[in-house]
């Protein structure tokens, strides 16, 4: 029985209430954007869908902007919880993620605005590199992105999927 965008289920003579967690979507692809003069950023139409209940952008490493569905924000933020705060790593970590995070309702038109200080963060001018990350997207000035990529390539061509990737 659905109730309330959720569902209960009996198992034997209880009902047991069981949440429905959406589906995470896979982000992929390059897509070169453009931000407009107030600093605002189409998303790439394919995700728009994905983003449009809500979305949270932060900073992310490598000087890049990291953009995550909010459901998915949501359970990053609770698997931060269990991190003692008793542990200075995990605080710093705590605090830069956090700090920086906001969040934002795509418009109609499915633009954003990156605030200022992410902008400044990223060295976000006009052109950029949104790229699938699987889990989020992520938003780079284009000509650091060329870069990293022109540094990057032989070094990911050198790798083995068993040094990065757990598993079988």
């Amino acid at each position: 029985m659905e109730y309330g965008g959720a569902n209960w289920r009996q198992e034997g003579p209880l009902w047991e209430w069981e949440e429905r967690v959406a589906p995470m979507p896979l982000f992929l692809g390059t897509h070169p954007l453009r931000l407009d003069d107030k600093g605002r950023l189409f998303l790439p139409a394919k995700y728009r869908d994905d983003l449009a209940a809500g979305l949270v952008v932060t900073r992310g490493q490598e000087h890049c902007l990291y953009v995550f569905t909010a459901a998915h924000f949501a359970r990053l933020a609770e698997g931060f919880s269990a991190a003692p705060f008793t542990s200075a790593p995990a605080r710093d970590l705590h605090r830069l993620f956090f700090s920086g995070a906001f969040d934002e309702v795509p418009d109609k038109t499915g633009r954003v605005t990156v605030p200022a200080q992410l902008r400044a963060y990223a060295d976000l001018d006009r052109d950029v590199m949104v790229i699938g990350a699987g889990d989020r997207l992520e938003v780079w000035d284009a000509p650091t992105w060329d870069a990293w990529l022109a540094t990057n390539e032989d070094a990911f061509s050198a790798l083995s999927s068993a040094e990065v990737v757990p598993g079988p």
